[in-house]
């Protein structure tokens, strides 16, 4: 959910899917102060990583926002996704998009993520979107409440956007990094995780 501005195709307040079931659909944005969808380009490289791993996949996208990560998901065949957002505004906008694309297996919650984190696991997720807002430098603590609370399946892949100018924080023993861009003031990796369950 990462509040920041980001340059991308989508227009003032509206989210674009970026490809398959509903490609190029525009979704409606929450009027929230910084709230903005990680930016196409972003997505679309993401995805590519993805590719293989995407189709029938359960995703939890953290920080959610706009929740563009998972509508993308969603949209390019994952099974499952939880969104967990604090936001109650940007709650009801997603929820509402979730409605107009009668999207299956979408799950979302009005929930911090710590919060969520720290409640008994009760689904294992292959997938992780984690993008929470730059002022919180929130990535270091949620890495290791995710290695540590049992939500990731077996070699799970954690999806990672911070600030690029910030110093890049640890990931937990046994986390390897798969791939890393940035674009603009924007840093995007993708992980291999390890439980420690």
């Amino acid at each position: 959910m990462a509040r920041r501005k980001q340059s991308g195709k989508s227009q003032a307040g509206r989210l674009r899917i970026v490809a398959g079931n509903w490609r190029s659909r525009l979704l409606d944005i929450a009027d929230v102060e910084g709230l903005r969808p990680t930016g196409e380009r972003i997505r679309e490289t993401l995805f590519n990583w993805l590719a293989p791993t995407i189709e029938g996949s359960r995703c939890l996208d953290l920080f959610a926002g706009t929740g563009a990560l998972g509508l993308e998901a969603l949209s390019r065949g994952a099974l499952e996704v939880v969104f967990v957002e604090t936001s109650a505004v940007a709650v009801r906008q997603l929820r509402a998009n979730v409605h107009v694309l009668d999207a299956r297996g979408a799950d979302v919650l009005n929930q911090d993520a710590r919060a969520f984190l720290e409640s008994e696991p009760g689904r294992r997720f292959d997938i992780v979107f984690l993008d929470p807002p730059f002022a919180l430098d929130a990535v270091e603590e949620t890495c290791r409440l995710l290695a540590d609370t049992g939500h990731l399946a077996d070699d799970a892949l954690v999806y990672i956007e911070d600030d690029r100018a910030r110093v890049v924080p640890p990931l937990p023993e046994g986390w390897r990094e798969l791939r890393n861009k940035t674009t603009g003031n924007v840093r995007y990796r993708l992980v291999q995780a390890r439980s420690k369950e």
